[in-house]
């Protein structure tokens, strides 16, 4: 199921346009899904089911980007980043500060892209409605200058090849982040619509 869906999507995105034209275009799409944690779409295996749930979090949503500029003939490293999400800048319910507070380090993956012989950092993590609660959204990109990450990164980088997604899966949400997962995606729905 996930070759046959990954292929149509990929055929609607760029069909009829340049090469730059074609990565903005597959970015803008893959940066419009829905930002929410759903832990079981953190899977090399199943990160393609994005598209199908309509919502997903950094790494199923970079996995997808990934495998589409793949499919466009672009070199694709990923790039994951220790963070802690109380140290993310947003303004949180005082619930959910307390909830952000007792989850543990977390990572975040995004793309490192070779275009023209830079590896260009690629982040398409959160959707434009986010912005709205203060978030930082990548509103555009040209498809060629580095974006944002919508994290502040808590150590160095590590760059993995495709062949080694597997290895970005660093372990899987305690009940703590579970819980903050939930109040958060909820958080982050019903601002969508303010």
């Amino acid at each position: 199921m996930t070759k046959p869906i990954l292929d149509m999507k990929f055929t609607r995105w760029t069909e009829g346009k340049d090469p730059l034209q074609a990565r903005i275009n597959i970015y803008e799409k893959v940066r419009n899904i829905p930002y929410a944690v759903i832990p079981y779409l953190n899977d090399n295996q199943r990160f393609a089911q994005i598209l199908t749930y309509g919502r997903g979090s950094c790494t199923p949503k970079h996995l997808l980007l990934g495998r589409m500029f793949e499919k466009l003939g672009l070199t694709v490293l990923y790039a994951v980043f220790p963070y802690r999400w109380d140290h993310v800048k947003f303004d949180y319910p005082p619930r959910l500060r307390k909830l952000a507070q007792k989850t543990p380090s977390a990572y975040h993956l995004a793309c490192r892209v070779d275009i023209d012989g830079e590896m260009v950092l690629v982040d398409a993590t959160l959707d434009p409605p986010l912005e709205k609660l203060g978030l930082p959204v990548n509103k555009s990109w040209d498809g060629i200058s580095n974006t944002i990450l919508p994290i502040i990164p808590e150590g160095e980088e590590e760059l993995y090849h495709p062949s080694e997604a597997l290895l970005t899966q660093k372990s899987d949400p305690d009940e703590n982040a579970l819980a903050f997962y939930n109040e958060l995606n909820r958080l982050l729905e019903e601002g969508r619509h303010l």
